[in-house]
């Protein structure tokens, strides 16, 4: 089997294995329709005090919302996605039987993560995102070339998450146990890719800083494309360059981790 063939039988298998988690996907888009609610009425307080906060209308804000809803679990803003499992392997030593595959190990993980990534896309967040559409005024473009433009932007967005988390996750390589660093990643992630507030609200360097990290890479940065408030080639230059870093980052700490491969037990 070619290459290609390869990794796309990891990700099509990666679509299949969250597509049998019917419940749980049920769950999940009335547990983000349900926050968006929330949200948006938060926002719509917040926006009538405060008109074109951070550079938005009221239904670019709205739109915000449930844009949010719909990456939340695509991108895995909050964790959750193959690392979890990938963090298990590496501290139960199973970790070996993936470096005797005749695949690459971080493309491997990444052709999973992009599977999963899709079914999050399709069967969690088009349905909450839909509802919004429908029950409130949003801003969404009417050409086709911008909505284009949104979903190469969420493309590179998976690659920079999965460059964080692949990150995260080799990390347990030293530490055996990860969960602390999962838990400062997810609270990084949340606030520093704007699903608690858009990025362009903060003020100062606070602002600069965020919005320069790759978090703003998963949401703020496809949402700006969307909503008309950012050139899609530089957002897609900006992503990019972080993508590639991550990866090269991943690949770096890959090698170096795999060199001190000790299986528990023997």
């Amino acid at each position: 089997m070619g290459a290609g063939r390869l990794y796309g039988a990891v990700a099509a298998g990666g679509f299949r294995r969250y597509a049998t988690y019917r419940a749980a996907t049920a769950a999940g888009v009335f547990t983000n329709t349900v926050f968006g609610l929330i949200l948006v009425y938060t926002y719509l307080a917040l926006w009538d005090e405060k008109p074109h906060l951070g550079g938005y209308d009221q239904a670019q804000a709205v739109t915000y919302v449930w844009l949010g809803q719909a990456l939340l679990s695509t991108l895995a803003i909050g964790g959750s996605g193959v690392e979890v499992e990938l963090m298990e392997r590496i501290r139960t030593g199973d970790i070996a039987i993936d470096l005797y595959r005749p695949a690459d190990l971080q493309l491997w993980w990444l052709a999973a993560d992009l599977g999963r990534a899709l079914f999050q896309l399709l069967g969690r967040g088009v349905i909450p995102f839909l509802f919004g559409a429908l029950a409130f005024d949003v801003a969404l473009p009417g050409d086709a070339a911008r909505w284009a433009a949104f979903v190469v932007a969420v493309l590179l967005g998976m690659a920079v998450s999965f460059g964080i988390r692949y990150l995260v996750a080799l990390l347990t390589f030293w530490l055996m146990d990860g969960t602390g660093v999962t838990h400062m990643t997810m609270l990084a992630g949340f606030f520093c890719s704007g699903m608690v507030l858009p990025l362009n609200v903060f003020p100062g360097t606070l602002g600069d800083v965020v919005r320069d990290l790759p978090w703003s890479a998963l949401l703020q940065k496809p949402a700006d494309v969307l909503l008309g408030e950012a050139d899609p080639w530089s957002t897609f230059a900006f992503q990019a360059t972080w993508a590639v870093a991550l990866l090269a980052a991943g690949r770096l700490v890959q090698s170096v981790a795999t060199r001190r491969v000790v299986v528990q037990g023997g």
